[in-house]
């Protein structure tokens, strides 16, 4: 078969599987930049100050996906790809006081981690009303504190076990290797179009990785960084062409 020139100009989509069971975990089909690249370093032997004889280090790559359209599961990648039900996060809320002598915060309130103030006053030791949650419900140690209709300003600590997802970066959670596949088309100089495909047989995701959020600007984006490792067969890259395929 002839050989016939091609150009690219295709964002790739991107699947992860479980490297060691090949079970799809994502598919990520939203990128907007996907890259790969191989460094082959080599050392010589010299001669008289020349290069004479050479020998190959191993290579060495990477691959990035770079997007601002993502799953949440996307975060998992940098843990151990699990996306948990369950979360304790902290929230600030003004309540409107309906029953003098107490306010109703809800049952998801973290027991002592709850403080009250006076609109206005947030923070601010002084002014903090002190008094006991029980049942969700807020009740002053002094009843004149909490004038009904006055409104109040409270932080604690919520605990929820459903409605949410929550995806923990430690050392506990590392993440895991994954067999990827990047999936493109070349275009011909007649137009035809050609399925290409990257497998990358062992990839690692690394933990760098930065969110940064703006009022003004372009949306925000994630870059994912990918180092390429070989598997236990020595097998690294694949770049594959499917020319039966073209259309």
């Amino acid at each position: 078969m002839p050989e016939i020139n091609k150009a690219n100009r295709q964002v790739c989509d991107v699947e992860f599987r479980v490297l060691k069971t090949k079970k799809p975990y994502m598919l990520f089909d939203t990128a907007n930049t996907t890259t790969m690249g191989v460094e082959g370093e080599s050392v010589f032997a010299m001669a008289k100050g020349s290069r004479r004889i050479s020998f190959e280090n191993a290579p060495t790559g990477t691959m990035t996906i770079e997007a601002q359209v993502i799953p949440f599961k996307v975060f998992a990648l940098f843990a151990n790809g699990d996306v948990e039900t369950k979360a304790v996060y902290a929230v600030h809320k003004k309540i409107t006081c309906a029953t003098a002598g107490s306010l109703t915060i809800g049952s998801d309130a973290v027991a002592g981690t709850l403080f009250v103030y006076p609109e206005g006053e947030y923070g601010d030791e002084s002014a903090l009303i002190a008094g006991t949650l029980a049942d969700g419900t807020f009740t002053a140690t002094t009843a004149a504190d909490i004038a009904k209709d006055a409104v109040f300003e409270v932080g604690y600590l919520v605990k929820k076990e459903s409605g949410v997802k929550k995806v923990s970066i430690n050392m506990k959670n590392v993440p895991k290797d994954y067999y990827v596949t990047m999936n493109t088309v070349d275009k011909d100089e007649d137009g035809l179009l050609t399925p290409f495909v990257i497998t990358a047989y062992k990839a690692h995701v690394q933990r760098n990785f930065e969110l940064s959020f703006s009022s003004e600007g372009d949306p925000a984006s994630i870059t994912i960084t990918l180092d390429l490792l070989e598997d236990k067969d020595g097998n690294m890259i694949d770049m594959v062409e499917l020319t039966d395929e073209a259309a």
